[in-house]
Order: structure tokens, then sequence, then C-alpha cells
């Protein structure tokens, strides 16, 4: 397994964000991944940079580490003509180094354009997006005329040597059979090993990487990791299915007051103990994920986190999962 870290834009500034990067990268991290968002979940992580412009400037601050958009929707406030050349523009500036994380969207980011489609023609929409990257991202001059985009005479002029990997997020078997015959690799967000199972064999047996992502709040004590935690996070507590659909930070604030911070300790760990991230991490490469980025939430602890990960956390995980590191 490869362990990453997540630059996380909902809760830290972009400036903060190419720091961390640097941060993430000397502690030994594998790969960095980036949110892609207009608005923050809440309104006290009090932030939402534009991904793109952080990546760009995060590929000129790193020299090693692999980077990834988790995830990019492709369908309503970018057109997925636009993504191919900003992810064409991202493998030349990172020297191979990113891969194009692409998902259906939240209301939360893509209502700033438009009406918000319903579930099914968000998936519709995407299968057509991820055929128009994917020609263009080969080199073709594209005229492509579907049901929701329209493409004419499209031709990315700055292509990197190696064609950019496409990764798609699904969250079950529809997703799977969508998704799998147009993309390289996966994302999911729980340790699953029946999406694993499922990936490869849609896939016929050559999968690709399998990314998950894993939240976890380290501070100097549990109390004041419990509060963070859900005081940034709690909305993770509703599911995707709740996460997808409400349009603002005050939606989220409004469906999430019942949560507690108990409630969130259950999923996320919390204080200075690495044992249950240890325990969590293992869960996802016993399920057969190739890839896992560790979220630290909030922005206070980033930078004694990444100490505390390269001292002890990445090689404590680098025995039990087996990972050679950097």
């Amino acid at each position: 397994m490869r362990l990453g870290y997540t630059l996380m834009t909902e809760q830290s500034g972009p400036r903060e964000l190419v720091r961390y990067a640097q941060g993430a990268e000397a502690a030994g991290f594998d790969f960095e991944v980036s949110s892609d968002h207009y608005f923050p979940w809440l309104a006290s992580q009090g932030h939402s940079p534009y991904a793109w412009s952080v990546l760009g400037a995060v590929a000129q601050a790193t020299e090693r580490v692999g980077l990834m958009t988790f995830v990019t929707c492709p369908t309503r406030r970018y057109h997925p003509a636009v993504v191919a050349q900003k992810a064409a523009t991202m493998g030349l500036l990172s020297d191979g180094r990113f891969t194009l994380g692409l998902g259906s969207g939240e209301n939360l980011n893509e209502h700033v354009v438009g009406a918000w489609p319903s579930v099914g023609v968000r998936q519709e929409m995407l299968v057509e997006a991820i055929e128009i990257i994917s020609h263009l991202l080969g080199g073709e001059t594209l005229n492509f005329d579907g049901s929701y985009f329209e493409v004419h005479e499209a031709k990315l002029w700055d292509l990197p040597d190696e064609p950019v990997r496409i990764a798609t997020a699904i969250s079950g078997q529809q997703g799977i059979d969508q998704f799998a015959p147009l993309s390289d690799d996966m994302v999911a967000v729980t340790p699953d090993a029946s999406l694993v199972e499922a990936w490869d064999a849609a896939k016929q047996g050559s999968g690709g990487r399998k990314f998950g992502q894993l939240p976890i709040c380290w501070a100097p004590d549990e109390r004041t990791a419990l509060e963070l935690a859900h005081d940034q996070f709690r909305w993770s507590a509703s599911g995707w299915a709740v996460n997808a659909e409400l349009p603002g930070p005050a939606s989220f604030d409004e469906a999430t007051k019942s949560v507690r911070p108990e409630d969130v300790a259950e999923s996320i760990a919390c204080g200075p103990d690495l044992d249950k991230i240890v325990e969590n991490v293992k869960a996802y490469a016993d399920a057969g994920f190739t890839n896992l980025a560790l979220l630290q939430v909030g922005d206070q602890y980033q930078e004694q986190f990444l100490e505390v990960a390269k001292a002890e956390l990445l090689p404590r995980l680098r025995e039990a999962v087996g990972t050679t590191g950097a």
C-alpha cells in the first residue's frame, strides 16, 4: 500500500496548502490528493481556494510525490473538454506525477452554475464526460455530440508523453458497471473488499490502483481532537446520499446539529494515540486498497501532525501494511 496525504481545500488557504504539501513530501508520504470545492462543508472550516491553481503550485514546490484530484466533477462547474486541458497541463507540470480523479459531484459545489441534476442524470453525464476526456488525453481531435455535451474540433496541444491516468469514484455495483470500463483506477471511501473484487472482475483482473481516504484528527490530547473533529468534520456522519444533495454550508450546519462529538469519534480516530489510526489503515489494506490518503482534520495541527507522521506514524504504518515508503 502507498500512503498519501490530503490537501483539504475546505479547511486551509492556498499558501498553507502548498506549505503542507512540501511538508508531507519531506515527511515521506508517497502521494498527495486535493479536494476540489467551491464551498467548504461547514462555515467553520472557512476556506475554498481553487484546487487547480493550488495543484499547479504544488507541482512546482514538490519533486517526488504523486498528485491527484480527489475528486473533480467534470459535468457542471467544468466542461469535460476544459478538465482534459487542465489534466494534461498538470501532467506536464508534474513530470507525469498527476492522476485525474473524477466523480459525479455534490450540490454544494455544482449548484453555483445551475440546477443540480438527479443522480441518474449525473451518472449519465459523468459517462459522457469521461469519454470526452479520454479521447482528448489520447491526443485525438474530437467531435462529440452526446445527450449532455457537445465538443467541436477540440484538440489538446500540450500533452505529457504518457496519458494522464483516470481514477473514478464509485460506491456500488452500478457505478462499477458504468465506470470500470472507462477508468484506469478506482476511488472509494469505505474499506469494502467486495468493491475491490467487483472492480477487478469488471476490469477482467487488471483493475489498476484502488484509492481510499481515511479522515483522522491528531491533536496533543483526545479532548481537543474530539472538539476539533466535531467542529470541522461532523458533516461526514450524514452519509454520501445526504452529502451529495445539500446546497450549502448552512444546510450542513442545520443537518448536523444533533451529531455529538462521540458520534464523530466512532468513525474518526481522535487524539495522540496512533493505534487506532494503524488499525483503520489496516482495514483498507486488508480490503485490497493499494493507495490510501490520510486526511488530517482541521488546519491547526497540520505541521505537528506531519512531524508525528515522519517520526512515528509512517514507520509504523509501513511495518503494519507492508508499504516500502517513498
